[in-house]
């Protein structure tokens, strides 16, 4: 058996949405890695620079509301304001909530490879602690 990096995503098949898992040695490197997953589900930005940087508040919640909030946030930015993030910095916030930080693009500096996000299936959603670390694994609705 292939042992994982200690952080990095993978898709994994699904019939007829996207699903991806997501690891890294912390919660909020987790999510972090989770954002990037969901974006390269969809666009390529290989050598496409930061636009602006923006900001992001989850507000307390256990850890698998945590991480939908930080991924219908994503989504929610695509939509209404064409920006796609190429980087994600995520903290405590130390109330229960996360502080995410992203530094992002237009949706017109990047390159469409799949079909784009309409939602986070809570369906099999699964974030927690494993064996090394952090792990998630998110379906979504396209």
């Amino acid at each position: 058996m292939d042992r994982r990096p200690p952080r990095g995503h993978r898709n994994v098949p699904h019939t007829a949405d996207v699903r991806f898992e997501a690891w890294a040695p912390d919660r909020e490197g987790c999510v972090a890695e989770a954002v990037t997953a969901l974006v390269d589900t969809f666009v390529d930005a290989t050598g496409v620079t930061s636009a602006a940087e923006t900001g992001y508040r989850a507000p307390p919640a256990d850890d698998p509301d945590l991480l939908v909030a930080v991924l219908d946030e994503v989504i929610f930015r695509l939509d209404t304001e064409g920006a796609v993030p190429l980087a994600t910095e995520v903290r405590p916030a130390g109330d229960g909530g996360l502080l995410v930080r992203w530094q992002v693009a237009s949706t017109d500096a990047v390159e469409a490879i799949g079909a784009v996000p309409k939602a986070v299936a809570l369906h099999e959603l699964r974030f927690g602690r494993d064996d090394a670390g952090w792990s998630c694994a998110v379906t979504l609705d396209v």
